[in-house]
């Protein structure tokens, strides 16, 4: 057997092996696939099954909970149409109530409509009579009237005339009465209380007074040393007068050199240095100089601190530094010969004290009060008067508004605005009107009267006026045909407001009118 046989008869056997194999693999798989699929089917069927069986429970479930649910809501449909229904009951009742009431009512209106035409009826019968009787009341009249004119030989205009000035008349005399009556009732019960607040307070502060003068009276050991306060062609004392701005009066007095200032500053300036200057025993003027303003520095100094004692000793405090600084210059200031800082702080206790027994605040109170002159120790240069001046000062250094308006309104230069403002204003006047605390020039003082008797005389039916008692009072003789008693007492209330309008005075003014008639007869 060739090669190429036995290689064809290998690669034969060879298929035929694959071939078998892979036959019997089929065959195989075949018997294989069947088994599984048969497998496959009977679980479908039991997933099937399971999941019907599922589907059923949660269906049974589902309906159970929509029958709890549908049940729930029934109830509670039911307990709100309960409910309703009982509120329609009563909303029914209600109104089946109000429906009788309006019924009742509508009767009870009925019965009123028809009482009422009945009244109007007899009103209209009743206007008809009394129409008829005033036209016969009114025909009388006329009739009485033309025989009034006949006897009384006057026209009706002229009887009307007369019997309205009789009124007329009549009436201010009772008005008169009754403005007394009420004006002696107020003033008796305002003088008790003022008098009891004003004594109050003038009991609690009492307080010394001296004139200021305008000279100043320096002792010295010898008449030598006036030579020496001279100097040299008096080089010395005029370098004195220049530094000080006073002058010096070395005159025949024994033991003594007069200095003469309005200004008391630069008047205790010179004292004390001139003081200093014999005890050192150099006088020269670089010497004066040095002297003098180290005099001075000590006196702005002192005037500081004499601000803040008084703003201390009052119980007073976050005042202003300048302003402290103008209280302390209150020291070497007067009003009318009375010394200014004596004179404020004298005010501020008494507006404390009055402000105390009508309840108002007792620290405003005394800051008005010894801040109401303030204004003066301002530079004179500036113009205007001092309460305006001092009330700018008080609201450029923030003081209370209150504060501000007494100090501004003491003298009524602008309107009160509280009830502190005319107590500064009558502490002021008290302080003031104390005998010896103050001082006017002799022109001033005429002047003052002359003004009082000519306001007082300007009323008609005022026949004399006279000032007495230094102006404390003036006396009014007035016409007895032309002013009655009644009228007199009104006479007198308005003098004493024209009085307290137009002038400035110290105090209180009293005014007396009198009213007398005198007969007169001779015996031949």
């Amino acid at each position: 057997m060739s090669i190429t046989e036995n290689m064809v008869i290998m690669i034969g056997v060879t298929v035929f092996i694959v071939a078998l194999f892979f036959y019997l693999g089929w065959v195989l798989n075949a018997k294989l696939g069947k088994k599984s699929l048969s497998s496959a089917e009977e679980k479908a069927k039991q997933i099937l099954k399971d999941a019907e069986k599922e589907v059923n429970n949660l269906k049974r479930e589902k309906l159970l909970e929509v029958k709890d649910e549908w049940y729930k809501k029934k109830s509670e449909f039911d307990k709100e149409i309960s409910n309703k229904r009982n509120k329609f009951a009563n909303l029914e009742k209600q109104f089946s109530n109000r429906e009788e009431n309006i019924e009742k009512k509508f009767d009870l209106v009925i019965k009123k409509e028809k009482e009422t035409r009945d009244f109007e009826k007899q009103l209209n019968e009743s206007q008809v009579k009394i129409h008829r009787r005033l036209e016969s009341i009114k025909k009388t009249e006329e009739e009485q009237n033309e025989k009034l004119e006949k006897i009384s030989g006057l026209s009706k205009e002229e009887a009307k005339r007369i019997l309205i000035d009789n009124m007329i008349k009549d009436a201010k005399v009772e008005a008169s009465q009754t403005i007394k009556d009420l004006h002696e009732e107020a003033k008796a019960e305002a003088k008790r209380d003022a008098q009891k607040i004003i004594v109050q307070a003038i009991q609690r502060t009492a307080a010394d007074h001296s004139i200021e003068t305008t000279v100043s009276v320096v002792q010295i050991q010898s008449d030598d040393m006036k030579g020496r306060i001279i100097g040299k062609e008096g080089r010395n004392i005029r370098a004195f007068e220049a530094a000080t701005g006073v002058d010096v009066i070395v005159d025949d007095t024994p033991e003594a050199v007069i200095l003469s200032s309005f200004d008391q500053f630069r008047r205790e300036v010179a004292r004390v240095s001139l003081e200093r200057l014999i005890n050192d025993g150099r006088i020269h003027p670089t010497r004066i100089e040095e002297v003098v303003e180290k005099v001075k520095t000590e006196l702005e100094e002192e005037l500081v601190r004499d601000g803040e004692n008084t703003v201390l000793q009052l119980g007073l405090h976050s005042m202003h530094p300048e302003l402290t600084k103008h209280i302390g210059r209150m020291r070497y200031r007067s009003s009318y010969g009375q010394n200014l800082l004596q004179h404020s702080v004298e005010v501020a206790y008494l507006t404390g004290i009055m402000a105390a027994e009508v309840g108002l605040d007792v620290n405003l109170a005394k800051r008005a009060g010894l801040l109401h002159d303030v204004g003066k120790t301002v530079d004179k240069n500036i113009e205007g008067p001092h309460a305006l001046i001092g009330y700018d000062l008080a609201k450029k250094y923030n003081e209370d508004p209150i504060v501000s308006n007494a100090v501004g309104s003491h003298h009524e230069d602008i309107e009160m605005e509280h009830p502190i403002a005319p107590l500064v204003q009558a502490a002021d006047a008290i302080s003031g009107a104390r005998p010896g605390a103050r001082r006017e020039p002799l022109e001033g003082y005429v002047k003052r009267l002359e003004t009082l008797e000519a306001l007082a005389k300007s009323f008609e039916g005022v026949a004399k006026t006279y000032a007495i008692q230094a102006g404390r009072e003036v006396r009014v003789v007035v016409e007895q045909d032309k002013v009655d008693d009644t009228l007199a007492d009104k006479l007198a209330h308005d003098i004493a407001e024209k009085i307290q309008e137009e002038m400035e005075y110290p105090g209180q003014i009293k005014v007396t009118v009198i009213r007398e008639i005198r007969k007169i007869s001779y015996a031949k």
